[in-house]
């Protein structure tokens, strides 16, 4: 019964469009951690977090000058944990725009990537 719950609570969230725009992304690889977040990752170093079963709040790294001046938004908080790493939390997606939202999921995704060593980069076909 568990299982048969967890399958229409993942279902859900992968209809999700920032999960799908996630899983389109160069490298990046998801599962569960904690037995409750959905984790996209890329070269094995944490880009984005969903947590079952809506998928909010968002989690994701952000530039430490985007930090400070996200976290100002309404809606943006700095992520439990992970803010002295620049994460942050969007608890209310509706305070900004679905655009805005996946550049700023491509924008960690990035970030990460560029923190990869050369030969990681090259194992998994990135620039």
């Amino acid at each position: 019964m568990a299982s048969r719950r967890m399958q229409k609570k993942s279902r859900k969230l992968s209809e999700d469009p920032l999960v799908v725009f996630c899983r389109s992304l160069p490298g990046a690889t998801e599962d569960v951690k904690w037995g409750k977040d959905l984790i996209f990752s890329v070269g094995g170093k944490m880009f984005a977090g969903f947590p079952f079963p809506g998928g909010d709040p968002i989690g994701f790294k952000v530039e430490p000058t985007v930090f400070t001046s996200l976290i100002g938004h309404k809606g943006v908080v700095p992520a439990p944990y992970m803010a002295k790493h620049s994460w942050v939390n969007v608890t209310d997606r509706n305070k900004l725009s679905l655009r805005m939202l996946k550049d700023l999921l491509g924008d960690s995704h990035r970030l990460v990537v560029s923190n990869l060593s050369v030969k990681m980069r090259k194992t998994l076909g990135l620039p």
